[in-house]
């Protein structure tokens, strides 16, 4: 039985909308796999971008810490510096005026006289010289001269040898000094000081680590004694 146009007209518009329907599910299809496929994008990025920022604040962080342990390390280098540098301070003044007071030494004159006897004697047992010369101050020729007297005949005697001394009277110890004598042998090339000045810095030398101790205590990070 042969189709009619209205029947050949229903059938195409019936083949139209399973095509139109077929066309709508596969957009519908593609939607919803581009959908997913973005999302899944999406989340990738947002995790990759999340990494990255917590990958460039972590750097962050290490670099202010290490910048922060810089600065502290400065610090305390600077604190310890200033308070090396008052240590040093106190410790040159403590020195300064203990050589003020070496000048009241001098104006004791037994005590003084005595002082001089002991430090000619060392002069000539250190250098051990057949002629010696000494420089004192101008004040202290005499004084000088008495110790000389006296210390000749003991020298000769330990020593079994001759000595010729002389007291230079025309270059003395600088004005300031304290006292005490230079001993010089023949030519003046060797010379034992034996100035109060001398004897001070020597003594504290020697004394140094005591006096630390005594003014700032030991040092908790010291392992050995000497």
């Amino acid at each position: 039985m042969a189709l009619t146009d209205a029947d050949v007209q229903k059938q195409i518009k019936h083949m139209m909308a399973f095509i139109e329907q077929e066309a709508n599910e596969k957009v519908e299809e593609i939607d919803a796999k581009a959908e997913e496929e973005f999302n899944i994008e999406k989340g990738r990025l947002v995790q990759t971008q999340r990494v990255k920022i917590m990958e460039y604040y972590e750097k962050k962080e290490k670099q202010i810490e290490q910048h922060k342990k810089i600065q502290m390390s400065h610090l305390r280098s600077q604190a310890r510096l200033k308070v090396l540098k008052a240590r040093d301070d106190m410790i040159s003044d403590l020195l300064n005026e203990s050589r003020q007071q070496l000048a009241n030494i001098a104006k004791d004159p037994a005590r003084y006289s005595t002082l001089l006897e002991g430090l000619v004697l060392q002069g000539f047992y250190q250098l051990l010289e057949p002629k010696v010369t000494i420089r004192c101050r101008q004040e202290d020729v005499e004084m000088v001269q008495a110790a000389v007297n006296k210390n000749v005949p003991i020298y000769k005697e330990a020593v079994k040898n001759n000595i010729v001394v002389k007291i230079d009277q025309e270059r003395f110890l600088p004005a300031d000094s304290c006292g005490g004598v230079e001993v010089y042998n023949d030519n003046g090339k060797i010379k034992v000081t034996n100035t109060l000045e001398s004897r001070l810095e020597l003594i504290a030398h020697q004394m140094m680590p005591e006096i630390k101790v005594t003014l700032f205590g030991a040092n908790p990070n010291r392992k050995f004694l000497d």
